[in-house]
């Protein structure tokens, strides 16, 4: 479970990235790009934060990870390249 964890963090983290990138690059360039790839960018990184979160949930007590790194673990998710942090940090493991 916890390699099932490892994968959805890196891909979290990708595509968290790849929502600025649309935001920050294309949108100022070509509007149309932007609002074609802003829904499958959008929906793919909302279904992989809620797998981060509730991964992270469920391996909580498996892993025996006490208050403060689980918050770090789910604020992680909330920053630019935490969730790459995360996954070298706290799934060495897997």
């Amino acid at each position: 479970m916890l390699k099932i964890f490892k994968i959805i963090a890196i891909l979290e983290g990708i595509s968290y990235l790849a929502l600025f990138s649309n935001m920050l690059f294309i949108k100022p360039t070509n509007l149309e790009l932007y609002k074609t790839l802003l829904y499958p960018i959008g929906m793919s990184h909302g279904v992989l934060f809620i797998g981060y979160v509730l991964m992270a949930i469920l391996l909580k007590k498996p892993q025996n990870w006490d208050f403060k790194t689980f918050s770090i673990i789910q604020l992680a998710s909330l920053i630019p390249f935490g969730t790459f942090y995360i996954e070298k940090k706290y799934c060495v493991n897997a």
